[in-house]
């Protein structure tokens, strides 16, 4: 089916294609969009199907359609390489690109993500998580996890942080949050692919990030060659909106070494 997909495109030079989280929309990426976009890239940060201002579909959406819907709006607007860059669900999109366009992708950056296949636990939790959500909408969940979100402490430090965390979360349409849920239920095991990268990667994670913690992500960056790892302290899942400054510094500097664009 055709969707209407809402998109920042902002910027000139190359592509920095950056990918949201769940349960959240493209808004999460401001601070790296005005950034970058005022460094010399050209920044693109799509709604996710069923997220944000992008169609809302109900039923299951896998990993692979996330990453064909975003193949289909780079081609769009006319984008051959880009470096691809995605925080938790939105890494998990990212390395599903990697999969089945690997030509199209001048480097990685995965954000307190992982790469593992779901477990059985797993499995049955984002099922009757979908089901919770369709039951009562996303402002429970969104109370209830706010603090693994962003780090207590900058719940109360940062308030405008929390409160915009907390408003992506709760304005989510329940059906889309749903299906991406039952979706990246059955994601495969990116391990086996993540070896084979050939490409430049950063590895990121907030040091008191509890869905992914440090040690996913080291073993992430133990698995891709010549990977980059950035730890920002002070942050839990979302280190580029708690601490945005040093998120884009780690960011400034990978980018920096990349070979140019052809």
């Amino acid at each position: 089916m055709t969707i209407e997909i809402g998109y920042d495109d902002k910027g000139s030079g190359p592509a920095l294609v950056l990918v949201h989280g769940h349960p959240f929309d493209r808004s999460m990426w401001r601070p790296q969009l005005d950034h970058f976009s005022a460094h010399g890239w050209r920044v693109i940060a799509p709604d996710l199907r069923g997220y944000g201002e992008t169609t809302v579909v109900p039923g299951k959406t896998p990993l692979e359609t996330f990453a064909r819907d975003l193949a289909g709006l780079l081609d769009r607007l006319d984008v051959g390489e880009f470096v691809l860059g995605g925080l938790s669900m939105g890494g998990q999109i990212v390395m599903e690109c990697h999969r089945l366009f690997p030509e199209r992708i001048r480097a990685l950056v995965l954000a307190d993500t992982s790469p593992r296949a779901e477990t059985a636990d797993g499995k049955r939790n984002r099922t009757e998580m979908a089901e919770r959500l369709l039951r009562e909408g996303l402002r429970p969940y969104a109370d209830e996890v706010l603090t693994k979100m962003v780090a207590p402490a900058n719940v109360a430090a940062m308030p405008d942080v929390a409160e915009h965390v907390h408003r992506m979360m709760r304005s989510t349409a329940p059906e889309g949050a749903a299906a991406a849920l039952r979706g990246r239920a059955e994601r495969p095991d990116y391990v086996p692919t993540l070896t084979a990268v050939r490409v430049p990667a950063l590895v990121v994670v907030g040091d008191q990030d509890e869905y992914t913690p440090v040690a996913e992500a080291e073993f992430l960056h133990s698995l891709i060659p010549g990977a980059a790892l950035a730890i920002i302290e002070g942050a839990a899942h979302m280190p580029n909106l708690e601490r945005p400054a040093e998120f884009n510094s780690a960011l400034t500097k990978f980018l920096a070494k990349l070979p140019q664009a052809s």
